[in-house]
């Protein structure tokens, strides 16, 4: 008998669990100029449907985000043999779509490592306030990704992770990268779109405008972001 596998969705804890932590990250940062975040996604064959749900959801990273001096977004992702690509700067959904619905997926093995230095260079040029990654395996020396995050997370430079699946190997290195930056973790999958939704919107916010930010998002949505909103109140 073939054993099947069972994919366990993100709940509303796991998702609340994780705007907490965005939301103490956000305490350190306050400003009016565009939030620079690089986008950095898994292109390999298996992630093609959440590529597609990605794609389509992206558009709600920049909804709030203009009041608080915009969002610029750079696009990365690897695929098939060695491809590595990054796109333009750009700061409007209708130009992310386009980049991203124009990738199809390749088979290939993870490049998480090129992900990291080319992070960790763009911010040399001009610094960026946030990575988002979406994976759903890790095939790379887990040590010599630390020590990537590591640098990051010194310059002030988050990651944050949405794990597409429940791959045990991939949850251990992703939580290791996010905590060695200062970053955050969650898990969904391709029938989670709420969640990825909110995921996606709560980082977008964060980078844009920080504490401020995520006060008046969490007037406007209510729910698990205007709990958190309370609490960032009552601290200095």
């Amino acid at each position: 008998m073939t054993e099947k596998k069972l994919v366990k969705k993100s709940s509303d804890k796991d998702v609340s669990i994780f705007l907490e932590k965005v939301a103490k990250i956000a305490l350190t940062k306050d400003r009016s100029s565009n939030g620079r975040l690089v986008f950095g996604m898994d292109a390999t064959a298996s992630r093609q449907l959440s590529w597609d749900t990605a794609s389509h959801l992206q558009g709600d990273m920049f909804l709030e985000t203009t009041a608080n001096g915009g969002l610029q977004v750079q696009l990365v992702y690897f695929r098939g043999f060695k491809q590595f690509v990054s796109s333009k700067w750009v700061n409007n959904a209708w130009e992310l779509m386009t980049l991203m619905t124009g990738v199809s997926c390749l088979a290939g093995e993870t490049q998480i490592r090129k992900l990291l230095k080319h992070s960790l260079n763009e911010n040399n040029k001009s610094p960026i306030d946030a990575i988002i990654f979406i994976g759903d395996s890790v095939e790379e020396d887990i040590d010599v990704l630390g020590k990537l995050a590591g640098q990051l997370g010194i310059l002030g430079v988050p990651i944050f992770i949405f794990q597409d699946g429940s791959d045990s190997v991939a949850e251990y290195c992703f939580k290791q990268i996010t905590q060695l930056s200062n970053g955050a973790y969650a898990k969904f999958d391709v029938n989670s779109r709420d969640t990825l939704k909110k995921l996606l919107r709560a980082v977008a916010v964060f980078t844009a405008g920080g504490k401020r930010a995520l006060q008046l998002l969490g007037k406007e949505e209510g729910g698990e972001i205007l709990k958190i909103s309370n609490q960032i109140s009552k601290i200095d």
